[in-house]
């Protein structure tokens, strides 16, 4: 802007002074954002460093949706209706099996059970026909007149009878020379005789008999001392 002052025809300009102080003014302003410029710059590279100290130092806070991530990636994928239906299936067949076998042994021990009550009973009636047996040829002496044959025909059948005993898996209950056993012996008679020990079986009045680890019947003895 400029100034005249009339004095006497005389014109000032000031034009020349004012110009030159805006150009300072300019100049030093851009000089003063230049420097806070490099004042940020450098106050915002130096720190830097001491930020990645502080995070190795410093613990890495627990990210959760990481975590989701991983479990939706782990995450198996959901079966087929069809193969559920598959599974199901195969379980309640194998339980069924199981069941059944269960049933087939079951079933086998309760047939052996009565087989073998079966056959004890049928032993039990067939012992006392054994018994007479060996009383009737007992009863033959040399002495005595008895047909030969007879005899011999009695013997066959008693010896018959005690082969079925035997492919049965009926066995006599040994007495003589024997310790008396309250499980396998009854005892009916003592005696005091020095020949036997202790508690021994003098004399044998009734066989007994076992079917395979059951006892028929006990054996009736004498026992000595």
């Amino acid at each position: 802007m400029a100034i005249f002052i009339e004095d006497g025809n005389e014109e000032i300009k000031d034009e020349a002074v004012v110009e030159p102080e805006a150009e300072e003014t300019e100049d030093t302003e851009k000089a003063e954002e230049a420097v806070i410029e490099e004042e940020e710059s450098e106050e915002t590279e130096e720190p830097e460093e001491p930020k990645k100290d502080a995070q190795q130092g410093k613990k890495q806070p627990y990210d959760s949706s990481k975590k989701k991530k991983d479990r939706h990636k782990n995450k198996k994928p959901e079966k087929d209706k069809r193969d559920e239906q598959i599974e199901e299936l195969t379980e309640h067949l194998k339980r069924n099996l199981a069941e059944f076998d269960n049933f087939r042994k079951r079933t086998e021990k309760e047939k052996a059970a009565m087989f073998d009550l079966g056959a004890r009973s049928v032993i039990e009636k067939l012992l006392p026909v054994v018994d007479n047996f060996e009383r009737g040829l007992g009863s033959i002496g040399p002495d005595q007149k008895v047909d030969e044959s007879f005899a011999n025909g009695m013997d066959m059948v008693y010896k018959q009878l005690l082969k079925l005993f035997e492919d049965l898996g009926v066995q006599a209950i040994e007495t003589e020379g024997k310790e008396f056993d309250p499980n396998l012996h009854n005892a009916v008679m003592h005696v005091d005789d020095d020949k036997y020990g202790e508690n021994m079986i003098a004399q044998e009045f009734q066989k007994g008999y076992k079917y395979k680890d059951t006892v028929i019947r006990h054996s009736m003895v004498k026992v000595a001392n």
